[in-house]
Order: structure tokens, then C-alpha cells, then sequence
């Protein structure tokens, strides 16, 4: 996976971002009948005016639980959608650095960025299953299925190389519809 330096800032040796590691996160890329992918509005609550408000289901992982079993929670705690068919995983972690402005202040202060497990599933029920309250914590205000190739360009810029590489591993799945 090709990055650039605006993906991947080059922190300085002494940067306090190197003191920090990354939070074990996962991503799932979900697949309706007609190969279009859910996408959620974020709550804007805690994030900048202009940023980017939408991105697929992703979230830590809870010590113990495996990359699936904590894709699986995700998905129901932010969208009220149950075990879902696994359609793929892509090997290995994903990782991002968050931009310096955020670094001690993003992710509790506690990261760097954030290493992701990314996850294609299917979504084989209706619209009205999805429930953004599911959980007390509610992560999106909207939804939306989009093209699997729109998505890249509607999350902030940070995670952009990761939308790109996961949407390129997916796209096969895209197709089937």
C-alpha cells in the first residue's frame, strides 16, 4: 500500500507522537443485495466544522475479543445489524497516523493513530433493521448506501489512504450486486 506524507506525517525523532502506539480498531465494509455499501453520518458533536462526516462502521477493540467478534459488536452497536455473512478480511493491520494538531488529543490522547482489521460483509435484511441508537453511545446521525468508489473522498483526509486501499480489495465485491 503506497502512502503519502500527507497520509503518513513525518513526525521528527524526538516527536512525542513516538512515546504513543496505535489502538487495535476494526472496519467493516458492509454490502447490500445491490452491492452498495452502508455509510454513516458521524455525529458532529466532537469534531471539527468542517470536517468530513461520513465513513463506514469501525471501532476499538474491547481487550479479549478477536478483529471479528469486535467487528461483529460494531456493527450492532452502530447499527443495530446482527451477524452479518463475512464476505472477506483483508490480511494483515492497516494502519494511520493521526495529523500532529490531533495527537494527545484524539483517541483519549493515548495514540498515535489507530492499527484497523477491515471486514466486507453482507447485509441480507431489510432497511428497517438499521437502528443508529442501538447503543447508548450513538456513533452516526444518518445513513446512506453509497457506491463502494464514492466512499474514499467522503472520509477525512487522515484515513484516506486506508478508504483507498480498502475500496480497491472490495471493489471485486462491489461488482456482484
Amino acid at each position: 500500500m503506497s502512502t503519502t506524507a500527507f497520509d503518513r506525517p513525518d513526525f521528527p525523532p524526538d516527536h512525542p507522537a513516538h512515546q504513543l502506539s496505535y489502538r487495535a480498531c476494526v472496519g467493516i465494509v458492509l454490502f447490500n443485495k445491490d452491492g452498495l455499501v452502508f455509510t454513516g453520518k458521524r455525529s458532529t458533536e466532537k469534531l471539527p466544522a468542517d470536517a468530513p462526516l461520513w465513513q463506514f462502521p469501525q471501532g476499538g477493540m474491547d481487550a479479549g475479543e478477536t478483529p471479528l467478534y469486535a467487528a461483529r459488536r460494531e456493527l450492532l452497536e452502530e447499527t443495530g445489524l446482527r451477524a452479518q455473512t463475512v464476505l472477506y478480511e483483508i490480511p494483515g493491520w492497516l494502519s494511520y497516523d493521526l495529523p500532529e494538531a490531533l495527537i494527545g488529543a484524539a483517541l483519549k490522547g493515548k495514540y498515535r493513530g489507530q492499527k484497523q482489521k477491515w471486514f466486507a460483509m453482507r447485509f441480507d435484511g431489510t432497511d428497517a433493521e438499521v437502528q443508529l441508537d442501538a447503543h447508548e453511545q450513538v456513533e452516526f446521525t444518518e445513513w446512506q448506501w453509497r457506491p463502494l468508489a464514492e466512499c474514499v473522498d467522503l472520509v477525512v483526509p487522515f484515513k484516506r489512504h486506508i478508504y483507498d486501499y480498502v475500496a480497491r480489495q472490495f471493489a471485486h465485491l462491489a461488482a456482484r450486486g
